[in-house]
């Protein structure tokens, strides 16, 4: 199962297990982030699209780390006027770890499977109240 989640102004491309490494959040090291803005989700039988985002569904994942990526060189020249200005930057990150991709759907199966099980026990009374009404005539 993945997902393609907004996030920063970003889409990423998640699935249970990976880490991202998105723009800084404002979270600490060690807390739950959720992300709500799910653009879509697929697993093995069905793909869900969003318009613009897919309902009942979120991310959840675990701040590993902040940080710094490698830094980059901006480098502005005029010719011929013997100006030169020379900068670097390093962009910040949060490393986070992807916990779980929740459904609304894995929700609503668990119910139609103890519904499913509470109709057997219900079908076994029943027919057990039969076979004695029965062997009582």
């Amino acid at each position: 199962m993945y997902a393609i989640i907004e996030a920063c102004g970003k889409q990423y491309k998640v699935v249970e297990g990976d880490t991202v490494f998105f723009e800084k959040l404002d979270t600490e090291e060690g807390k739950k982030v959720t992300f709500d803005k799910v653009i879509l989700v697929s697993d093995d039988k069905k793909v869900q699209v969003g318009n613009p985002y897919v309902k009942g569904v979120k991310v959840e994942g675990k701040v590993v780390s902040h940080g710094k990526g490698k830094k980059i060189i901006v480098f502005k020249m005029k010719p011929k006027k013997n100006e030169r200005k020379k900068q670097g930057h390093r962009q910040p990150y949060t490393k986070v770890e992807i916990t779980a991709i929740k459904t609304a759907a894995a929700k609503t199966e668990k119910v139609a499977e103890t519904a499913e099980k509470v109709e057997k026990t219900e079908t076994k009374k029943t027919t057990a109240k039969k076979t004695a009404a029965k062997a009582e005539a």
